[in-house]
């Protein structure tokens, strides 16, 4: 999911990063290959310094190009937030103990979803509630409808708990290729829903309700927002979207430039889009090309978080031009340096805690106003 360019790295390292690098096919459909080694030169240029330690951390593990394994090794194989987890060892951290000092407490539930049920955890901060319930984030994970799971983007998830000092609902959804599209959106609206219904049970405020999600979790969250406009329900009062699948092109400026890119490049997302689609057509839905099919009128205000180092790069700007075009609050922030994946690693990236820290001051924005528009002052 990232393309990165080294100038501090040893020649070992960016070895490393080069065996990564992966070239994509011009089509979806199109069997993805290596690049053949005169492609695989990577342009060396500064970057940021925690940013290559995860990358380069990540190589060690043994990660590869997701395009160039079979579904079962892709989920098995080392994450990002395994490389986070190794840096925090080689560290002398305790990553349990520092999720402990968080004072977030976590339940596990299950939501009416397809023919059965799906998790949903439930972040909670600890201490009293403020008047009427915490505020509540419905957020949808990554991994390009294909894989992850809730504990891969656990720390994304109660960073957002604690810095909004929200409960924090993280959704599980049926995955690709087993479901293929649209059964994680059909999940994403009904746990929604399912929140909506469920919210004061702990200790929630449904009335204040945003939602959010990074890569194909922030198509999920964008999607929500808009089949919650459609459909007539509570609208979420803001979106977070993070580096968010928002089109079906895959030759825009970014792809281009970051077709090389670790942990996700060109190749990576044509793989998901390989195994999520269901019909070739399926691609120009509303639902994934967002920013070239959608109905975006009407929609609450969005924060977009963007990296640099990210073949998504480009829609995410595309999807903030056209999300005001239409009418609706946006704010863009831009991360040179990141990669796809650094928003949830602050516990090792310092551009993460930024990002997090900008995110979760734009929530508490939303949800300090209430119904009628005033502010209420209760979020401090």
């Amino acid at each position: 999911m990232l393309s990165i360019h080294y100038r501090f790295l040893s020649g070992t390292a960016l070895a490393v990063l080069a065996s990564l690098a992966f070239s994509a096919a011009s089509v979806l459909a199109q069997t993805t290959q290596p690049m053949p080694d005169a492609a695989m030169k990577m342009e060396l240029r500064e970057t940021d310094k925690d940013m290559g330690r995860v990358i380069k951390k990540l190589g060690e593990l043994g990660a590869k190009p997701v395009s160039t394994l079979s579904v079962d090794e892709a989920r098995s194989q080392p994450t990002p937030a395994d490389a986070v987890m190794a840096i925090l060892k080689d560290e002398g951290k305790d990553a349990a103990a520092l999720m402990a000092a968080m004072k977030i407490a976590k339940t596990d539930m299950t939501y009416p979803a397809g023919n059965g049920t799906q998790p949903i955890r439930i972040y909670t901060p600890q201490g009293g509630a403020p008047k009427g319930g915490f505020p509540v984030i419905v957020y949808y994970h990554g991994g390009g409808f294909v894989i992850a799971t809730l504990d891969t983007y656990e720390a994304s998830a109660m960073a957002l708990a604690k810095k909004t000092n929200a409960i924090v609902a993280s959704v599980e959804y049926r995955h690709a290729p087993e479901n293929k599209f649209p059964a994680a959106h059909e999940d994403a609206i009904a746990a929604y829903k399912w929140v909506i219904d469920n919210a004061a049970s702990w200790k929630g405020d449904a009335r204040r309700i945003a939602v959010a999600g990074e890569s194909a979790g922030g198509n999920l969250a964008a999607d929500v927002a808009m089949m919650a406009r459609d459909q007539k329900l509570q609208a979420p009062m803001h979106m977070l979207l993070v580096y968010p699948v928002a089109g079906n092109d895959s030759n825009t400026a970014s792809y281009v430039k970051n077709a090389a890119a670790v942990p996700l490049g060109k190749a990576d997302m044509l793989w998901f889009f390989d195994k999520v689609l269901a019909r070739p057509e399926d691609k120009d839905s509303p639902m994934l090309d967002i920013v070239g099919k959608a109905d975006l009128k009407g929609l609450p205000a969005a924060t977009i978080i963007a990296a640099e180092i990210d073949p998504l790069l480009s829609e995410g700007k595309t999807l903030t031009e056209k999300l005001k075009a239409a009418g609706n609050k946006v704010t863009y922030h831009y991360f040179p340096g990141t990669t796809h994946e650094f928003f949830g690693m602050d516990a090792v990236v310092k551009d993460a805690e930024r990002a997090q820290d900008i995110a979760a001051r734009e929530l508490k924005a939303a949800f300090s106003a209430d119904v009628t528009g005033s502010t209420t002052g209760q979020l401090q």
